[in-house]
């Protein structure tokens, strides 16, 4: 699926999510509407991907979760905070980097008006589609 076509779809379904529940839910209340909301489009959905991490001798296999891999080609980030530090999307960059993806989202769902909390994070270096198996 073409990446505007793709983030589109789940900037739409997130709009529908955030207008029946509002902002002050838990991350992981607005994770899984999402979740149920692409898979019941039929929109290949990962959850809480495990990534690991290796530092010399040391391997963690679940250092990192990416709260969603959708269609293995964008990483979403999800969070409800009154507001977003910069570290949020150094994370989001991490897991596009670790990933070698190109393609991020992170949503903040604390917003009051949704369409605020939408962001693109783009990792120039990183390819259209996951190329290992998860």
């Amino acid at each position: 699926m073409e990446m505007n076509t793709l983030t589109g779809i789940v900037l739409d379904t997130c709009i529908k999510i955030h207008t029946a529940i509002g902002p002050g839910c838990f991350e992981r209340v607005y994770e899984e509407a999402l979740y149920y909301e692409l898979v019941k489009r039929n929109i290949f959905t990962e959850r809480q991907v495990l990534m690991p991490i290796s530092y010399e001798t040391l391997f963690i296999e679940d250092a990192y979760r990416v709260a969603l891999l959708v269609e293995k080609q964008l990483v979403v980030e999800i969070k409800s905070l009154e507001r977003l530090a910069p570290v949020h999307f150094k994370q989001v960059m991490t897991y596009l980097r670790l990933l070698d993806l190109k393609n991020g989202l992170l949503i903040n769902f604390g917003e009051e008006w949704i369409k605020e909390g939408f962001h693109r994070v783009f990792n120039n270096d990183g390819k259209e589609t996951v190329s290992l198996s998860l």
